[in-house]
């Protein structure tokens, strides 16, 4: 049933957007635009069935996705290069030719050869195919690209919608598993757990060290800079730790059954709403607008010594003064999953940065989260 739904997206996708209308998405998944994302919950998803391709219907896909190399073995990792996010038989034996790489950087990467020709893309955020407006240009096949996950930011999308190509995403297929990972960093930075980790790998024993800087969750003034799905959901999971106050920062209220649900408050002035919070966790997407937003000048609105998590995007930070915040004590620590490259590159400075707990982009593609994902059959 899964798979069936999946292709049958594919082929529709297809179809309509040779007719222009980037909205024959809607109730499908996600359209991505200049100005809007429109998306529907994966509950109301329609059941299509389809069939094989006419004669010379048969499409070119291309994914890409990271190689997992022996941890492929496990069936439930769809998400690889390898497994293929679980579309490769039934996709070959519609007729279609489906081609998977992880080697998606430079001229000669294997991705480039096959831009020219492909009809359909599919990445992820984990492993982006970085769609610059030169890759669109030689893309003449190309009609659809997906995202098998949340944010659509490394396709650009003014080249995209000049081209004629719909950009579309899959929303909410992973929230719980963002929002989780984000209460875990928080807890992991409060509690000053990676020096702790660290001292026993390193077969040593120094209780001060790592306590002198240790604190409870309890109390503190949480916020999130929007309150989205996964803003929403790391309140709710906040809501248990009797913090001082929850927060948020959005363009719009998220309601007020939601604001009582989960005890939170909007704060609509964000300079105002930094300066009282020990944390702060970014859920807002990646745009022109909020590209670098989390400068040296806003980060120093921060109360000294909060706590920042950012799991939404890389860029939305100056990576730099991050790294300064960090080394001077205005940020207390910095933990994510996302980098403004990705994968980072070894020099990247908040690899060895001071008070960070960060990882490769993880947070969104745990075994259930694939599972999550109507993407991944």
């Amino acid at each position: 049933m899964a798979a069936k739904r999946t292709s049958s997206m594919l082929f529709r996708a297809v179809q309509q957007s040779r007719a222009t209308d980037s909205q024959f998405l809607r109730g499908v998944s996600g359209v991505v635009s200049q100005q809007q994302t429109t998306t529907v919950n994966r509950s109301q998803l329609p059941r299509f069935y389809s069939s094989k391709p006419e004669a010379g219907k048969s499409l070119k896909i291309v994914g890409v996705l990271y190689k997992a190399k022996q941890y492929a073995e496990n069936p439930k990792f769809l998400g690889c290069a390898e497994n293929a996010l679980g579309l490769r038989e039934w996709l070959e034996g519609l007729g279609h030719q489906y081609i998977v790489t992880d080697d998606k950087e430079g001229p000669n990467c294997e991705l480039e050869k096959h831009i020219p020709d492909m009809d359909i893309l599919i990445t992820t955020p984990f492993h982006p195919a970085y769609m610059t407006p030169e890759r669109i240009k030689k893309a003449k096949n190309l009609k659809l690209a997906l995202t098998a996950g949340v944010g659509s930011d490394h396709i650009n999308l003014p080249a995209a919608s000049d081209a004629g190509i719909t950009v579309a995403e899959i929303s909410g297929s992973n929230t719980s598993s963002v929002a989780e990972d984000e209460l875990l960093r928080i807890l992991l930075l409060l509690r000053n757990y990676l020096p702790g980790w660290k001292q026993i790998t390193a077969g040593g024993w120094d209780v001060a060290a790592v306590a002198s800087k240790s604190y409870d969750l309890r109390d503190k003034v949480v916020a999130t800079i929007g309150a989205g799905r996964i803003g929403y959901e790391l309140l709710k999971r906040l809501k248990p730790f009797d913090c001082k106050q929850l927060l948020y920062w959005d363009r719009q209220s998220i309601g007020k059954a939601k604001e009582e649900e989960t005890g939170a408050t909007r704060e609509p002035d964000l300079e105002t709403l930094l300066a009282k919070c020990d944390v702060v966790s970014l859920n807002i997407p990646l745009t022109e607008k909020t590209k670098n937003m989390f400068n040296k000048e806003l980060i120093s609105k921060f109360k000294r010594g909060a706590y920042l998590v950012n799991n939404a995007r890389g860029a939305l930070v100056d990576a730099e003064a991050v790294k300064e915040a960090c080394e001077s004590g205005q940020l207390g620590g910095y933990s994510g999953d996302v980098w403004n490259q990705q994968p980072a590159p070894a020099d990247h400075p908040w690899r060895h940065m001071p008070n960070h707990a960060m990882t490769p982009h993880l947070s969104g593609t745990t075994l259930d989260g694939q599972a999550g994902n109507p993407f991944f059959c």
